[in-house]
């Protein structure tokens, strides 16, 4: 499975490892993808994603269901 965030699309960047001697290797950002189960009171059911940490935080401020709608309205699939 790909490390894509369903929710909010973050998937890893490359950049540089920069040495103090300021030589440059490749490395990769990866975002902290956890698979989570929520359960939306609205529809009365459990879906299972995998979100990374900042859209679980965002989840936990507005809530699923308003996030979810929200996401809908910008044309993402869930």
């Amino acid at each position: 499975m790909a490390r894509i965030c369903q929710l909010t699309g973050k998937k890893p960047q490359s950049g540089y490892r920069v040495s103090h001697s300021n030589r440059h290797t490749k490395r990769k950002f990866i975002p902290n993808i956890q698979k989570k189960r929520f359960f939306i009171p609205e529809e009365n059911r459990w879906i299972t994603l995998r979100v990374s940490t900042a859209a679980m935080r965002t989840i936990n401020k507005k809530g699923i269901y308003a996030y979810l709608q929200e996401l809908r309205k910008k044309g993402v699939k869930i």
